[in-house]
């Protein structure tokens, strides 16, 4: 936020720590934290959790600076990374409990518009994603697949 008397922005609240700060901090190699982040996945942590955790639990606070790979390389690398982006497939979910809600909420009007832009949130993002080559050009989104994926 700005500063209230000024017109001037003001700066930003923190900043990230060094490559050298946070290596001085943590105990672990890269190849060890490579086999955390593996570890993690079999006990079916999302990306997300799994960078929580490192962060909450191990210590490690920057896993990119430490390994020099982002977790979904070194997912990817194992052979074990989700089909499908971790933002993408959470949007699915929000929409299919959304159709369920809407089926026996019908007169639902604010859930209804919460499912359009749900939708369109997934068609932006499905192309994004096919413009940067990690969904294929042919992969298409209906809400039938939907129910098939979330399960």
């Amino acid at each position: 936020m700005a500063k209230m008397h000024s017109r001037k922005k003001g700066q930003a609240g923190s900043k990230r720590p060094s490559k050298e700060k946070i290596q001085a901090g943590v105990s672990y190699t890269a190849e060890e934290v490579e086999q955390l982040v593996l570890k993690l996945h079999k006990a079916e942590n999302s990306p997300s959790k799994i960078g929580i955790l490192l962060r909450d639990i191990y210590g490690i606070p920057d896993l990119q600076k430490i390994t020099g790979k982002k977790l979904v390389k070194i997912l990817k690398d194992a052979k074990q990374a989700p089909e499908l982006p971790e933002d993408l497939s959470s949007l699915i979910k929000k929409q299919t409990l959304l159709i369920k809600h809407i089926e026996f909420n019908k007169k639902d009007m604010a859930s209804r518009r919460g499912l359009m832009l749900t939708e369109s949130k997934i068609r932006r993002l499905t192309k994004y994603y096919q413009r940067k080559n990690i969904l294929p050009k042919a992969w298409t989104y209906s809400a039938e697949q939907a129910k098939l994926i979330v399960g």
